[in-house]
């Protein structure tokens, strides 16, 4: 029987090309598998009839590599006391403690038993579990070859189409390409050839599977990277690239080279590098934009073909406001604000589309907030307000905490104004400071009256504007636990406590 094992490893091994290491794993895998019913049976035949619960034992086999013997081991592990469920596989950690040696929690006791013959086994039952385990085997090693190549982009046949979900095989390699990620009215039909991007590896039951995108940003840069070989070698780089799949696309450029026109070279001759991609993204426009290390003229950039006006940044929104002519303004924002949405996409930036009269308002609205603060928190009137205005200073904070030559430079202050302005700003924000924490404080005493609440836990809700017990009920579980870090159980509980009134209520 020895010899029948290792001729039928290395047969296997040889037809499925994959090492006989991996055929040994799967051999004891049946073996186990094989050698558990058979004691699982047996045990069942000898439990009272009163106990109706299925066995479930715990068998390990080991084949020796070298002579094709092998050994079956019974197994059970040390668990806590309120876990034994499954005396079967399991010892109460009690018990084990008054073992010679004594075992601790985790630890594993293991039987020798008699092993099934190998000529006993359901032939056909270890067969396809020999053959499951090395066609898993044959996947990683074909999928471990694919991923040695680096390869993002992934071009395949389609095989076939489930519930809208396109089969790809590339290789023998299959893949997947969700409906979601399928570009917008296009039409594949089986037999097609087709390109994706790599999204992720799905190691699912079935086998690892790669998973596929034609909607993602990163295929139309990796299209770019095949079409313009300037892009491999380093001269060009694509910094960015934003999707509207299937009507518009935008992507951002640099040349690393002063001599080479980024723009032009993707574009190609008489468009034609350009086409190839758009052919690919069945018909999506593609505009490609100058990329720009200055913020705001890489906006203006990515908003062509509008032209701006002027534009206002805002650093600590990280938004800018963009001002344009009004015969621009519908260019600008684009059919259903698809223009200004890609322009977002491709810089990271919030982008607002305004015209002049709209940024006027918008800036009179603005600087009489501002006034209004200043003249109530600096206790000054609405002149020196206004000039501190003029000067750029929009918050408490920057009259606060800017330098004091900066604000020297101020014709219209002399040295002891300056002074004072900033210790009645820096007061004013310590005040405010002090309110909150009071508010805070209170809001954390309501909060600690709860079953499972802890101070730490009270004062983070609280900072976050969660009062009450009630504002508690309304979170959501993943809420709470973005919020303050906690693991999802406590969040729950925590949660669950807090709309115990509500169903207090609905019992009444």
């Amino acid at each position: 029987m020895s010899k029948e094992i290792l001729l039928l490893v290395d047969a296997l091994a040889r037809e499925k090309n994959v090492a006989r290491d991996v055929v040994f794993i799967a051999l004891e895998l049946a073996l186990a598998q094989a050698t558990k019913r058979h004691i699982e049976q047996q045990l069942s035949a000898q439990a009272n009839a009163l106990f109706k619960d299925k066995i479930e034992v715990d068998v390990r086999v080991e084949v020796d590599r070298n002579s094709g013997d092998f050994q079956a081991f019974r197994r059970w592990t040390v668990v806590e006391d309120n876990e034994h469920e499954e005396p079967a596989s399991q010892i109460a950690l009690t018990d084990a403690d008054a073992m010679e040696p004594p075992l601790a929690l985790s630890d594993v006791k293991e039987e020798q038993v008699e092993g099934v013959d190998f000529g006993r086994i359901g032939a056909q039952a270890a067969k396809q579990v020999i053959l499951q385990k090395i066609r898993d085997a044959e996947r990683e090693q074909i999928l471990s070859d694919f991923l040695a190549r680096d390869e993002e982009l992934v071009t395949g046949t389609i095989k076939r189409i489930e519930r809208g979900d396109v089969i790809v095989e590339s290789g023998r390699i299959e893949a997947r390409i969700p409906r979601d990620q399928v570009i917008p009215k296009e039409n594949l039909r089986v037999g097609d050839r087709v390109r994706a991007f790599l999204m992720k590896i799905d190691r699912n039951v079935r086998g690892p599977q790669l998973i596929l995108s034609r909607v993602a940003p990163q295929f139309i840069m990796r299209l770019f990277e095949l079409e313009v070989p300037e892009i491999e070698e380093g001269i060009l780089e694509i910094k960015s690239a934003a999707r509207d799949p299937g009507l518009r696309a935008k992507i951002a450029v640099k040349s690393n080279d002063a001599r080479v026109d980024p723009v032009g070279t993707c574009v190609g001759m008489r468009g034609s590098r350009v086409q190839a991609v758009t052919s690919e993204l069945a018909g999506e426009r593609v505009d490609i934009i100058l990329w720009s290390a200055d913020p705001a003229q890489f906006v203006i950039n990515a908003l062509a073909p509008a032209e701006v006006s002027s534009i206002l940044v805002d650093e600590e929104k990280h938004c800018m406001d963009v001002v344009v002519e009004e015969d621009q303004l519908a260019q600008a924002i684009g059919r259903l604000g698809q223009n200004v949405r890609l322009a977002s996409e491709l810089t990271g930036w919030q982008i607002n589309i305004m015209t002049q009269d709209a940024a006027d308002q918008k800036q009179t609205a603005e600087s009489s907030s501002i006034r209004a603060l200043f003249m109530e928190k600096l206790d000054v009137d609405e002149e020196v307000a206004n000039i501190l205005i003029e000067e750029g200073f929009t918050n408490l904070e920057a009259v606060a905490y800017v330098s004091l030559q900066e604000m020297l430079e101020i014709e219209a202050f002399d040295e002891d104004t300056v002074n004072e302005l900033r210790r009645r700003a820096r007061n004013a924000l310590l005040n405010a400071e002090i309110a909150s924490e009071e508010k805070i404080e209170s809001a954390a005493t309501d909060l600690l009256s709860m079953e499972g609440m802890d101070s730490q836990t009270a004062r983070s809700l609280a900072s976050n504007g969660v009062n009450t017990m009630e504002d508690l009920a309304d979170l959501a579980i993943d809420e709470l636990v973005e919020m303050t870090g906690m693991d999802a159980e406590r969040a729950k509980s925590l949660i669950m406590t807090a709309r115990a009134p509500w169903f207090a209520e609905q019992s009444a």
